[in-house]
């Protein structure tokens, strides 16, 4: 569409929100910015300011007033500004003008690895491409350089996907659907149905890949006109990536062994396939393929070493934001482990975690706002769990320094958002390896 003249209204100034009002002024559209901040006190307020674009408090905005509202990730339909006005997500508005094509992952978690190494290995087999989306770069600021014959890899999360109407993935990777951010989508048929809304825009010419061992995700093939193949599946079949006896194959040929994978966890050999699949479907051999993911460093805040001190091993994994990656993390170790628990609650039921603490769990550290309700929720379904108020950050890591032996593990992997104590997860986890470096 032209915008050349149009009145955009941009809804929250992070990076998203900057992003897309920065490609709004540049395809000519004449641009406003709100935010529930003032805009002194948003993180690019010097940049927005030197635009001389008209800025709105959010509660003082009405989106009817424009062509186009466009939504933040971050700030819920709901708000009063979208009401009756056309509204548009960041991804959505960027769509028509990112060129080349594209491969979207989304799921409860994982999306970061996945993305990450689907990136990776297509570097290291030098094929063209750039990775954004919920990592590191919004998909409105990766047009400026993509290009037609290149590859956009692009996370995507529930909040990114729910106003999703063309956008189009030529791969669509959907790895696992779990209860998670019913803060905001309420029920978790609404959750489910914005995930869903990256294979319901595709055709018979593109290709959804989902995780055969996650019913969730494996029902959408029902709800999509790509092919549909599948990761991970618990049976014998025709899946293009499968594990069997040890060994990852790729239309039945060998990858590699599971063994020789070098991230932790049986979450990431799920990982490790869904990106094998995305890759080979973009035509990259068996052999770069085997080559990327042995070369992988991994990613930062994902089961994530960080020292090991008087045989104690911290281990931050911040991006642990809700219960199905918190037990995923645990299942990572076999016991021993002093685990940090807390933040902001997004209305989950952390009942589900009481077997894995009782297995594994020597101290259960709770911090923030959400541990009187994790605290409530494990007495009510296990006596006896090790629980323990500490409040912050730095006093959960004084208790498991003064407490945990030699052979233990600290982990952070809070099964809760960030947004109580710290601006995000990465700050969380900064933090966390902060504080573990000062430990003497």
């Amino acid at each position: 569409m032209d915008w050349i003249g149009k009145k955009i209204l941009v809804v929250g100034l992070g990076k998203s929100g900057v992003a897309a009002a920065r490609l709004a002024r540049r395809l000519g559209a004449t641009v406003t910015v709100c935010d529930d901040k003032p805009l002194a006190e948003t993180a690019f307020a010097a940049e927005v300011a030197g635009w001389g674009v008209a800025y709105v408090a959010l509660g003082e905005a009405r989106g009817v007033d424009f062509d186009l509202v466009i939504q933040s990730p971050g700030v819920p339909l709901e708000a009063p500004v979208f009401a009756n006005a056309r509204v548009t997500g960041e991804l959505e508005f960027a769509a028509p003008v990112l060129l080349g094509r594209k491969i979207g992952i989304t799921g409860s978690n994982g999306k970061t690895t996945v993305t990450a190494l689907i990136g990776h290995i297509l570097r290291e087999a030098e094929v063209p491409v750039q990775v954004g989306g919920n990592i590191g770069i919004p998909p409105a600021a990766m047009v400026n350089d993509s290009r037609v014959g290149q590859w956009n890899v692009l996370e995507l999360s529930s909040f990114q996907l729910e106003t999703v109407e063309s956008f189009v993935a030529d791969i669509a990777v959907v790895l696992n659907i779990t209860p998670d951010h019913l803060d905001r989508h309420h029920t978790m048929e609404r959750y489910i149905d914005a995930k869903a809304r990256l294979v319901e825009t595709q055709g018979r010419s593109q290709v959804a890949v989902l995780n055969g061992g996650n019913a969730a995700s494996a029902a959408l093939a029902g709800r999509t006109r790509a092919k549909v193949v599948y990761f991970n599946a618990p049976e014998p079949g025709p899946w293009v990536v499968a594990e069997r006896d040890g060994v990852i194959t790729v239309d039945e040929q060998m990858l590699m062994p599971v063994e020789a994978i070098p991230l932790r966890g049986r979450h990431n050999v799920e990982n490790v396939m869904a990106a094998a699949a995305a890759t080979w479907l973009a035509n990259v051999s068996l052999d770069a393929i085997e080559a990327g993911i042995r070369s992988f460093p991994g990613v930062e805040h994902r089961i994530e070493p960080v020292r090991t001190l008087d045989g104690v091993t911290y281990y931050n994994d911040s991006k642990a934001t809700n219960v199905d990656a918190t037990e995923k993390a645990l299942d990572a170790f076999a016991g021993g482990v002093w685990i940090i628990l807390g933040g902001k609650d997004k209305q989950s039921d952390y009942r589900t975690l009481a077997g894995r603490l009782r297995e594994k769990a020597k101290g259960v550290l709770l911090i923030g706002a959400a541990a009187g309700v994790i605290r409530g929720q494990l007495a009510e379904v296990e006596a006896g769990l090790p629980l323990r108020d500490c409040g912050t950050m730095a006093a959960a890591l004084a208790v498991a320094r003064a407490e945990a032996a030699s052979g233990d593990t600290v982990l952070l992997a809070p099964a809760c958002a960030s947004f109580d104590q710290f601006q995000s997860y990465e700050h969380r986890g900064r933090v966390f390896k902060e504080l573990v470096g000062q430990l003497e």
